[in-house]
């Protein structure tokens, strides 16, 4: 340094140019322009990024789309990742499938074993006729289950959002020791994440038999209702953040009124998940599991309060209420992936925001 110093110090020389006579001028010698230049090379060195090793990057491994038969039916999954690695396991809510993740399994599958599946009347699964086979969250469970057994799934991450609450936490009743962890996303437990008059709406449609009560949750799975009602109701000044394939493969697979009739039995059993809510809220407390909430605040149908009342039995839960709604995987897949990757390296409990 002391070096530099002396290089970089100016000698006086007096010019004989007739328009700056008698003044002093600073003279660059060759060895101080020659410091100045290892001087900018060493500043760049020092504040270039680290060089990326190719080799040890966390890539994306290709996503592979596949069917098992379950008790004799078809079930549709996207698989991502090595098989040796820890396992998240991604449960879609409504009225969606996989394809809600299809931009969080990239990111996560470079580090994690990827699986998410269809439920049983969704996606590309099997859909039976509901009028021969009665649909409920215990049978989306039960086929969600029999999936993981069947690729020999022993233990997993569970990622719940939605129609996922009701489905993993019935997985999780059933199989108390298999979690690793549990991500929660906009996925309520709690009568805190529903107003009044969102659990009088599950109530009524749940025990009023009415064909008006019908033909109403009817059309709540028509196009208009899934665009306009779903997917942009959280975004009306930034429309332009949802892809519209969302609800484009949504409702290729609600083109048929039995198609249509699986989503409204669903919203008919979906008053039970209520219900259920202390049992879910006990298995919580007995087994503390690591648990992540990334939630959207904007969402009106599952609100904040549903996320917070969660660290009445979780205390430990890293807690993210980020700028979003309901779909949240589908405004900010990349803030959540971060997310979900610092939880699973351990790096993320006790963060509440």
């Amino acid at each position: 340094m002391n070096l530099l110093i002396r290089l970089f110090k100016t000698q006086p020389i007096k010019s004989n140019s007739p328009l700056i006579s008698n003044q002093v001028l600073p003279y660059f010698s060759l060895h101080t322009a020659l410091a100045m230049l290892i001087s900018l090379i060493f500043i760049t060195l020092v504040t270039l990024p680290p060089k990326v090793n190719a080799a040890n990057a966390a890539w994306p491994s290709k996503t592979a789309y596949r069917y098992a038969s379950i008790q004799g039916k078809q079930l549709f999954y996207r698989e991502a990742g090595e098989h040796h690695k820890q396992t998240i396991v991604l449960l879609h809510g409504y009225p969606s499938s996989s394809h809600t993740y299809r931009e969080l399994i990239p990111l996560l599958s470079g580090r994690y074993h990827v699986i998410a599946p269809d439920y049983l009347g969704s996606g590309y699964s099997e859909r039976p006729d509901p009028a021969e086979q009665k649909y409920s969250f215990d049978l989306l469970a039960e086929y969600v289950n029999g999936l993981l057994e069947h690729l020999k799934v022993e233990r997993y991450s569970l990622y719940i959002q939605d129609f996922g609450a009701p489905v993993g936490f019935r997985m999780l009743l059933n199989n108390p020791d298999k979690l690793d962890k549990l991500i929660v996303q906009n996925g309520n437990a709690y009568l805190a994440g529903l107003t009044l008059s969102r659990q009088a709406f599950f109530k009524q449609a749940n025990q009023d038999k009415s064909q008006a009560q019908l033909d109403k949750l009817y059309s709540f799975t028509g196009e208009q209702a899934i665009i306009n009602k779903q997917y942009l109701r959280d975004v009306p000044n930034n429309t332009a953040i949802m892809n519209p394939d969302s609800w484009t493969h949504d409702l290729h697979f609600l083109q048929t009124k039995k198609d249509r009739l699986i989503q409204v039995q669903l919203l008919q059993d979906y008053y039970n998940n209520l219900l259920d809510y202390p049992k879910w809220q006990a298995y919580l407390r007995k087994y503390q599991p690591p648990t992540l909430i990334v939630w959207g605040k904007k969402d009106p149908a599952f609100i904040a309060a549903g996320a917070q009342a969660y660290l009445k039995d979780v205390p430990q839960a890293g807690l993210h209420l980020l700028d979003s709604g309901h779909f949240t995987v589908e405004e900010k897949p990349v803030e959540v992936a971060k997310f979900i990757i610092d939880f699973m390296e351990g790096s993320s409990s006790n963060i509440n925001k």
